[in-house]
């Protein structure tokens, strides 16, 4: 298959977990694919890694920024918001700034990301919209306060457009990852799990673009995912 000719994936917020296996998934699904974080650094080094993935350096909570990095692509035929604004406290001693920095990522940037893609999705009457979540968009605990108000507000804003969306052939979903992700960071906080505590950034993936290509007689919204053994 020729390389113009594949279809486009949008990834959002792509790091070393989540976001990379994200992009290698849908490369190796036959896609093009537009990685875009603020790392510059990082893409390139994905860039050289995965084939037909290209880096779009980019803020996502910057509206204008993301318009003028989605401008040049095309129409995206799959669009995956995973870029995430967290931050841990009560809301005694969380920064009230940060909440708003978390809001602009996590719902702001949903909504400008699906104004700016799914017009052409519409037009063309095919298309998915998948946003990686996790379990603070369905509960609100004591430590969350900076981040579970943004995640419970991205679910609803995705379902709200999936309600809108998907009469007109494009499949919106919102994937909850209960689970703790296995990158570095998570391995070195957490030294004394097995291996199987994890959820491994591939598996992620592999329903994200389960999700996305769901036959229309059966399109999920609300999907989860969580190791075996994880209490719910």
């Amino acid at each position: 298959m020729s390389t113009t000719r594949k279809p486009l994936a949008i990834v959002t917020g792509v790091g070393p977990g989540t976001g990379a296996s994200v992009a290698r998934r849908f490369a190796q699904g036959g896609y093009r694919v537009a990685m875009l974080a603020r790392d510059a650094a990082r893409l390139a080094a994905l860039e050289a890694e995965i084939p037909d993935a290209f880096a779009v350096t980019c803020d996502v909570a910057d509206p204008a920024a993301l318009e003028k990095a989605l401008a040049p692509l095309g129409a995206a035929k799959a669009v995956v918001h995973n870029a995430v604004g967290g931050a841990w406290g009560s809301y005694r001693d969380i920064d009230p700034a940060v909440l708003q920095r978390n809001f602009d990522v996590n719902v702001m940037a949903l909504l400008h990301l699906a104004r700016l893609t799914t017009p052409a999705m519409i037009e063309a009457g095919e298309g998915a919209l998948i946003v990686t979540g996790n379990t603070s968009a369905l509960r609100g605990k004591a430590g969350f306060a900076g981040f579970a108000p943004t995640k419970a507000a991205q679910r609803i804003l995705a379902e709200s457009m999936a309600r809108d969306l998907g009469p007109k052939g494009v499949h919106v979903a919102y994937l909850v990852i209960d689970a703790v992700i296995d990158v570095p960071w998570t391995r070195e906080r957490l030294k004394d799990k097995p291996d199987d505590f994890f959820i491994q950034p591939a598996s992620i993936a592999a329903e994200v673009f389960h999700l996305a290509h769901q036959r229309r007689d059966a399109w999920s919204f609300l999907a989860e995912v969580r190791p075996f053994h994880e209490p719910w």
